[in-house]
């Protein structure tokens, strides 16, 4: 139990270092990583927003969202039943049930769920890996959230562009290998890419995510942003990595 919350005992909590921001992590699934982390601090929201984070997990992207922003509404969809209460329970945890919402749901089925053009902003950190390769035991949750099993590329992007508003914000972080698949997908389905930045672990090394942002309805212009390294040469986090991650000696 910490602050009336309950905890399982193979769960853990994890400060933010934000705000005094903390999240609940199960020890046995998938825990969040540097990918969230960086989506939810490229995803340009504003004041009054209403927000939807696609298979949100954890919850970490809207802990971390309402952490920064004026968001008047944060929801966070997710498809396992385990996860959406823990998530629940950090929402709690903040004490942000006033402006974040954890709905139980698969994200096929946004429409139905939430209506038609009913956001400003969605954010999704999706599987990276196609079906298949070989899965054992395809309802394990690090499986689900690694592959997909429970969407696809297409499902994600095609709900969101029924989602949005007009003019509304689509940011993912993704692999760079999909990111033909992504760029073509966007356009099929209205969401013009309008924002790209590739992630390198460190300088000459080549990137493993990309932060991409489309708008519904956008015309095109796509901005190349300059390159973000989570390392430097000598091996320590870069002082953008330091910035983002709200570390006192670069604030």
């Amino acid at each position: 139990m910490l602050s009336n919350v309950p905890l399982n005992e193979w769960e853990r909590v994890d400060d933010l270092q934000y705000k005094g921001l903390k999240i609940i992590q199960d020890t046995r699934g998938f825990c969040f990583g540097i990918d969230a982390v960086l989506l939810a601090n490229f995803a340009d929201v504003k004041k009054g927003n209403i927000v939807l984070d696609m298979g949100t997990g954890t919850g970490i992207i809207p802990i971390l969202i309402a952490g920064k922003s004026d968001v008047s509404r944060i929801v966070g969809l997710e498809i396992q039943a385990h996860m959406a209460e823990m998530s629940a329970r950090s929402v709690i945890l903040n004490n942000l049930q006033d402006r974040v919402q954890i709905v139980e749901g698969d994200l096929r089925e946004g429409v139905a769920l939430f209506g038609a053009a009913a956001f400003d902003v969605i954010t999704c950190n999706p599987p990276y890996m196609n079906s298949g390769g070989g899965l054992t035991n395809p309802n394990d949750a690090k499986a689900i959230s690694r592959h997909e099993i429970k969407c696809t590329l297409e499902d994600v992007i095609t709900v969101s562009s029924k989602l949005l508003k007009i003019g509304g914000k689509f940011n993912m972080v993704h692999r760079p290998e999909r990111l033909v698949d992504i760029i073509w997908l966007m356009r099929n389905h209205k969401l013009e890419p309008k924002r790209l930045r590739f992630v390198h672990p460190s300088p000459g090394k080549k990137a493993n995510l990309i932060l991409i942002e489309g708008a519904r309805g956008g015309n095109p212009q796509l901005k190349m942003m300059e390159p973000l390294y989570v390392y430097n040469d000598e091996g320590e986090y870069s002082e953008e990595i330091n910035a983002i991650y709200n570390r006192n000696s670069y604030i």
